[in-house]
């Protein structure tokens, strides 16, 4: 199995199933010495990524799989080119890389942030007539919650521009500002619809965690909040069809406001940190499995268990991740 990126956890899961991963990675990712693994100094280009794969010789790989964002559009490139398992349209893995575009090809029933790409030379006043006041600036490709920045004022967007190269017109998107507690939810697609998920909510959402804390979330329970559960599925559902998603684990992002909910982002890729580890321990669904059959083409056998926790009715508090670390 190609794996791009590297996580111990995932690892693991490879292992117990008797399959060796040979992985492309980027720093400062670092697998131990007794894996075999290629470096890479941009795991987002997918023509360094198929030549450090056929350099290595790799005999008849059974897939491939990204560990995170930043390897999707890769995944689905070695894909095309060595005929293997799962999603090998380009198109449709960069809408669920450039945020601009997703949200660009949601239908109008779904509410969403006002999103632009920051073109060269778009000023903060261009910006703030457009998107309100208060708008958020990031990766085009939505990875780096680092370089993810709120801008109330010129100087905030000057210094919000100040970690990308400023040589493209679509490397940034900025968009209006939602001030709302946000929810996510990891779950698996497959043959056009939703076959299971588990919600979360952060104490602190990423942006101000980033600033300077741990980011933390609580496992939601479906029993207690129910209409929420069914709202976030719903929208779910209208997301992933209308971005023709393929046989996937999602991880989806909302903001809760007094009017419903409005979509975040969506991304086509295992959910990150403890996630993995707190569904299986909470539902017994092991969504590292999961993504393993999918690449190598499979479904899960079985039928899913139920969303309702094994334990009484409650919500769940785990760390995500420091903040540094998203």
């Amino acid at each position: 199995m190609i794996v791009i990126g590297y996580r111990g956890d995932l690892d693991q899961a490879l292992r117990r199933r008797g399959i060796d991963p040979y992985y492309i990675v980027q720093a400062p990712a670092s697998p131990p010495k007794s894996r075999r693994f290629t470096w890479v100094a941009d795991m987002e280009n997918a023509q360094e990524i198929f030549r450090a794969v056929l350099a290595a010789g790799i005999d008849d790989p059974a897939g491939v799989l990204s560990v995170h964002e930043m390897g999707v559009f890769g995944a689905t490139y070695l894909r095309q080119q060595l005929n293997l398992p799962g999603n090998a349209d380009s198109g449709t893995a960069l809408r669920f890389r450039d945020k601009y575009l997703q949200k660009s090809m949601l239908p109008p029933q779904v509410k969403r942030a006002r999103c632009r790409h920051v073109a060269l030379g778009t000023s903060f006043t261009d910006l703030a007539d457009d998107l309100g006041e208060v708008f958020v600036v990031k990766p085009a490709t939505g990875a780096g919650a680092l370089r993810t920045n709120i801008v109330r004022t010129p100087e905030e967007y000057a210094q919000a521009l100040t970690p990308f190269t400023g040589q493209s017109d679509v490397e940034i998107v900025a968009e209006s500002f939602m001030d709302a507690p946000e929810v996510y939810l990891d779950g698996v697609w497959e043959k056009g619809g939703l076959q299971w998920s588990s919600m979360s909510g952060y104490h602190t959402s990423p942006l101000r965690a980033v600033q300077g804390g741990i980011l933390s979330a609580y496992l939601l329970d479906r029993r207690r909040h129910s209409a929420l559960f069914q709202e976030m599925e719903t929208l779910a559902g209208q997301a992933l069809a209308s971005l023709n998603a393929p046989d996937c684990v999602f991880h989806m992002e909302a903001f809760t406001t007094e009017e419903g909910l409005t979509f975040g982002e969506c991304a086509i890729r295992l959910p990150g940190a403890l996630s993995p580890q707190v569904n299986q321990l909470t539902y017994g669904v092991d969504l590292f499995d999961v993504e393993i059959s999918l690449a190598l083409g499979r479904g899960r056998l079985g039928p899913w268990p139920t969303s309702a926790p094994r334990s009484a009715s409650m919500d769940i508090f785990f760390c995500v991740a420091p903040a540094d670390a998203m």
